[in-house]
């Protein structure tokens, strides 16, 4: 917006955003604590949490098939859980805080298309809120994006929305299949 990040603003933009990486880091907690994460207990937000969790489609697996709910705790590194389900709770984490940019880096790797699709559908519900930056290598997580950045060697090669590229750039042709 025009503002020069400096030292008296930099956790204030910091706090604007959300990151999701490829591998989550999850503490021996419960996975209340671990989507609200550095929050202390008492403040936790519940209708924030269940909505990040709602968004990130962990949510009913959490509410249906735990029996502590939000307060079932998930091993050293969330050993009780799948990649999947760690990578939702991360997915969850990022949105808890309702940030102004959401930066995916690799963040559905982990998970199958479906919880893929579902995942990124509710993702894409919040692009009139959220600046989502998504860094993918599966092309089917970025169909939807409304400008994508082909990058070869560190360097722009292309850019435009998905059917865009497919007509203008062979590589990005290459790398869909087609």
């Amino acid at each position: 917006d025009s503002k020069i990040i400096d030292k008296e603003n930099l956790r204030s933009w910091q706090n604007c955003l959300g990151y999701v990486p490829q591998q989550i880091f999850l503490i021996d907690d419960t996975i209340e604590s671990n989507i609200a994460f550095g929050v202390d207990q008492e403040n936790i937000d519940q209708k924030a949490l269940e909505e990040a969790a709602k968004i990130s489609n962990i949510h009913n697996f959490i509410k249906d098939e735990l029996p502590l709910g939000y307060k079932t705790f998930v091993g050293e590194k969330g050993i009780r859980l799948s990649g999947g389900q760690r990578q939702r709770i991360g997915i969850a984490r990022a949105l808890y805080h309702r940030p102004k940019v959401l930066i995916f880096d690799e963040a559905t790797s982990a998970l199958d298309n479906i919880t893929e699709k579902i995942i990124m559908e509710a993702v894409y519900n919040l692009t009139n809120k959220v600046t989502i930056i998504i860094i993918a290598h599966r092309l089917s997580t970025i169909n939807l994006c409304q400008k994508i950045f082909l990058i070869e060697k560190g360097k722009i090669r292309s850019e435009g929305n998905y059917q865009e590229l497919l007509k203008k750039d062979s590589k990005f042709r290459e790398m869909v299949g087609e």
